[in-house]
């Protein structure tokens, strides 16, 4: 399941088939991940496990082969920044952790946006006579961009497509209340790859 935020409202929630359905994406990075989404839910054991094996087969996976979640590998420890924060506070903070992108939370860890430092640049170098009117500037006064999040049962090949197809380095993970669990991102995946055993990523 995948969730689009645009300023802190949801504007879409539903599979990655629709997800696709909804975004344009560009031909030339079609990836190799080509697995189909089925949803999860609260089944019993034999039920989850005909839906798993159901899965398996149709993203030609070997159905002795178990099946990841983001909660299997997402990264809990989440740096995040309150929405009242300014543009040069954020800044800061990306160079400081040494990061590319950090979530925009509000009370309670809220999920409003995701701020990266190219985002900020690019404010920048729009009217760089204005520079530290731009830095001084409150997060929640700015129009940020839509931000597409997951949920920890997601299974991490969907999630893996999603990420190479729209070109993100992370996707935030979230709860049915829109609050925020951790971050996902491509270091986390290439760490399963290397230390989960039998995963299988490519179809």
């Amino acid at each position: 399941m995948f969730t689009i935020y645009n300023n802190g409202s949801v504007g879409f929630r539903s599979t990655a088939d629709n997800l696709y359905n909804l975004k344009n994406i560009d031909e030339s990075s079609e990836s190799r991940f080509k697995p189909d989404e089925g949803l999860i839910n609260d089944f019993s054991n034999k039920k989850k496990d005909d839906a798993l094996n159901a899965y398996k087969k149709m993203a030609n996976l070997d159905i002795s082969e178990p099946v990841y979640h983001v909660k299997d590998i997402m990264s809990k420890e989440v740096i995040t920044i309150d929405v009242a924060a300014s543009l040069e506070e954020a800044y800061a903070l990306l160079k400081e952790e040494g990061i590319g992108q950090i979530p925009i939370t509000s009370y309670g860890k809220k999920i409003v946006g995701l701020l990266t430092q190219k985002f900020i640049l690019n404010l920048l170098m729009e009217d760089l006579e204005n520079y530290e009117n731009i830095l001084n500037k409150k997060i929640e006064d700015l129009f940020l961009p839509d931000m597409i999040t997951t949920d920890p049962i997601s299974d991490i090949r969907r999630v893996a497509k999603v990420m190479v197809d729209f070109k993100l380095e992370a996707i935030p993970v979230v709860d049915e209340e829109d609050i925020l669990l951790g971050i996902i991102s491509k270091t986390d995946l290439i760490k399963a790859i290397s230390q989960l055993p039998k995963l299988q990523l490519w179809s």
